[in-house]
């Protein structure tokens, strides 16, 4: 079995929303420090996968290896908009052959939403980096996981085995923070 880091990044609001309800993240959730936060992660990535509604939208974008999880392919093709990209349809075939077919037989896999998306991989990350904007309310906004707000994110991280890591401060004016989840080590 190929070896793969799984890790997860997101940046909710103080209600657990990862975007409005338009489905469209708003300017009050982007903060430099996060973001300079999650496109160092992303560019140490070897693969990154996510729907077809997310996307991080940076320079080097076009230039990182992806999956692009998808019901409108039959099980894996090449998306003929990004050479860097790969069509998957997880009902169709599995992660690992997704992998393959995307020429990533292991190294650190970084899933970015959306919410669907990130619940797939809830029992195998090794890492879920949250961040958190304690001062944004998205009322009607799209939850990060499916189960939010009846739950916070934190509850479902914790009840999938992550424990939480210490908190580090990306934006002191705004009190943004990330804090690692990891799984303990067996």
């Amino acid at each position: 079995m190929a070896a793969f880091r799984i890790e997860g990044y997101v940046i909710v609001s103080a209600d657990g929303m990862l975007a409005n309800a338009d489905r469209e993240m708003p300017d009050t959730l982007k903060f430099e420090g996060d973001k300079q936060f999650f496109t160092a992660a992303l560019d140490r990535a070897d693969l990154i996968v996510h729907g077809r509604h997310s996307h991080e939208g940076q320079p080097n974008s076009p230039k990182r290896r992806r999956i692009v999880l998808t019901h409108g392919t039959a099980a894996l093709a090449r998306d003929p908009a990004n050479p860097n990209a790969t069509l998957w349809n997880p009902q169709a075939a599995s992660f690992e052959q997704a992998c393959a077919f995307a020429g990533v037989p292991s190294g650190t896999v970084a899933i970015i939403g959306g919410p669907d998306v990130f619940d797939m991989f809830m029992d195998r990350y090794d890492a879920f980096f949250l961040s958190q904007a304690p001062h944004v309310r998205l009322p009607d906004g799209e939850a990060c996981f499916p189960g939010v707000p009846a739950r916070s994110p934190q509850q479902i991280l914790a009840a999938h085995g992550l424990m939480a890591d210490k908190r580090e401060v990306l934006d002191r004016a705004a009190d943004v923070t990330v804090t690692p989840w990891r799984r303990p080590t067996r």
